[in-house]
């Protein structure tokens, strides 16, 4: 477990509130070799281009099995950290999906609080800290930091009232930081005023999804993000890409 604990370090290490770390989100061995190449020094794998890559549908539409095995490709094609998106944890315990990361050379998770098993469900904000405890528990016992980036789906989901969203998704995660979690992820786009007050009222590095062929980076490093990722935004600007140069053919 060295490597994967020394992995886990410098990735905990690359999430700095105004300097945030990018890493490209990918989905097979060909998706990591290219971002690599291209001189990112982490990736992540997002649960929604890597079912579309296995022919499944994103929410749990694959297994945790399905996913572990593009995981094992993509660590065995490339040496730098990888986290994986395991959803809101395919109905598995904690040890399970800890266990499935690292045997798969992932040293990094993204747990989200809708559960796709039991009908979309949102989790209460204390179940969800719960789940969030019990993965930082089982890394710990095999002796890697995995970095856990705690995501909430309030702003996607749009539950509830709009006027306390914000405040309601900050007492979220404040508790999954308590927790164990390292990062915290408030899924969705927001306003300026928004995401400053999430950066500069949660105590740990927020995580951002931008839009590879739009966003800026220097803006989210304003705004005080720590993380950038793109969900499945890469692939569907490589999908725009591919079909404008397959139109030339038809």
């Amino acid at each position: 477990m060295t490597s994967l604990e020394s992995k886990a370090k410098a990735f905990l290490e690359l999430h700095v509130p105004g300097d945030p770390g990018v890493f490209p989100t990918v989905w097979d061995a060909w998706s990591a070799n290219v971002a690599v190449a291209a001189g990112f020094s982490a990736l992540t794998l997002g649960s929604h281009p890597v079912a579309d890559s296995v022919g499944r549908s994103d929410k749990e539409g694959m297994t945790f099995a399905e996913l572990l095995t593009r995981v094992r490709q993509i660590t065995g094609a490339v040496d730098v950290p990888v986290s994986v998106d395991i959803e809101s944890g395919y109905g598995l315990e904690p040890a399970q999906l800890i266990e499935g990361v690292l045997e798969a050379g992932a040293i990094g998770l993204n747990i989200e609080d809708t559960v796709h098993s039991e009908g979309g469900r949102l989790r209460g904000a204390h179940e969800h800290a719960d789940l969030v405890h019990g993965l930082r528990q089982f890394a710990d016992a095999a002796g890697v930091h995995v970095v856990i980036n705690a995501r909430t789906d309030l702003f996607m989901r749009e539950d509830g009232d709009a006027s306390d969203r914000v405040d309601r998704a900050i007492a979220r995660l404040r508790l999954a930081a308590a927790a164990g979690a390292d990062s915290l992820f408030p899924a969705g786009r927001h306003s300026d005023t928004d995401m400053r007050r999430l950066t500069g009222e949660l105590p740990l590095p927020i995580s951002a999804v931008g839009l590879p062929d739009k966003s800026n980076k220097a803006v989210f490093a304003e705004q005080g993000v720590g993380r950038i990722t793109f969900g499945p935004m890469l692939q569907w600007a490589l999908t725009a890409e591919i079909n404008r140069l397959l139109d030339r053919w038809k």
